[in-house]
């Protein structure tokens, strides 16, 4: 047997060359979708205890601010009568609602979620990849 005989015997086609290249391929991205998971869990197990805190502080700081707007309506009523303190306090508060009411809608408005840097890149992407198969 010659030299090339034996070249050709132990040479393996393009096509198996691409199959066995799609299977690597294949398996580095299943592990990669695996590790993924893998992080994202855990990841969102220490978000979820940690919106659980954020949610119980958020709760007793409502009960602080009901308390101290009391306080602030009786220490009026020092001077006032304890329905006018009561009436400051809840004017102030809607006056400061409507003011963050105002700039929250304004900023709402500003935001821009549409996510136009990527649609351009995967444009580009797609466009380089058609003409990349191009003859």
């Amino acid at each position: 047997m010659s030299y090339e005989e034996d070249l050709r015997e132990n040479e393996r086609t393009i096509s198996q060359l691409v199959v066995d290249a799609s299977h690597d391929i294949q398996g580095i991205v299943r592990s990669e979708v695996a590790l993924a998971k893998a992080e994202v869990s855990k990841g969102a197990k220490v978000m979820g205890k940690g919106v659980g805190l954020l949610a119980g502080a958020g709760v007793l700081a409502v009960f602080g601010l009901i308390y101290l707007f009391h306080t602030l309506a009786h220490v009026i009523a020092i001077w006032l009568p304890l329905w006018a303190g009561y009436l400051i306090v809840t004017v102030v508060i809607f006056l400061v609602a409507a003011v963050l009411g105002v700039l929250g809608k304004n900023a709402v408005s500003k935001a821009k979620p549409k996510p136009e840097r990527a649609m351009k890149e995967a444009q580009s992407t797609v466009a380089a990849v058609k003409d990349a198969a191009r003859p």
